[in-house]
């Protein structure tokens, strides 16, 4: 069956994508869970446009944030959170919580697609994290101090 996806499928795809599933699946758990719809040929132009829209905000941010990428060179950004004593933080810091540091203490709007971090950091200390934009990368360092 041929659905839109109306959220993050794991495994299946992403928001506005339509994608071929079996029948069972779709109709037992996809649709009354509300993650995708039947794709009619409304749905798909909906998506289609929706996919668009989303491309060109990304664009337009990219561009932005490409002009303004050399403020981000070097700059120090503090984070705080609950550790053992070891020095092992209780939650880690992810993607979204950097996006919101930054825009918070460095003035800069960055999008979570642009920060390179392959899991989330759960350890106090420096650490490095690099923003690219297309071809054009910037590092800047995120300091973790244990919560007092």
């Amino acid at each position: 069956m041929k659905v839109v996806l109306l959220h993050n499928v794991p495994k299946i795809g992403k928001k506005y994508e339509i994608k071929n599933v079996s029948d069972g699946h779709a109709l037992n758990f996809l649709i009354p869970k509300g993650l995708a719809q039947v794709a009619t040929p409304a749905a798909e132009k909906k998506a289609k446009t929706a996919i668009l829209a989303i491309e060109s905000e990304l664009n337009i941010q990219a561009d932005l944030l490409s002009k303004n990428l050399k403020s981000l060179e070097g700059i120090v950004v503090t984070a705080t959170g609950k550790a053992s004593e070891k020095g092992h933080l209780f939650a880690g810091i992810h993607k979204e919580e950097i996006v919101k540091l930054l825009k918070d203490k460095a003035h800069v709007d960055v999008a979570p697609e642009f920060i390179n971090l392959k899991q989330s950091l759960k350890a106090v200390g420096d650490h490095k994290i690099e923003v690219v934009v297309g071809d054009k990368k910037v590092e800047f360092t995120l300091v973790i101090e244990a919560e007092r």
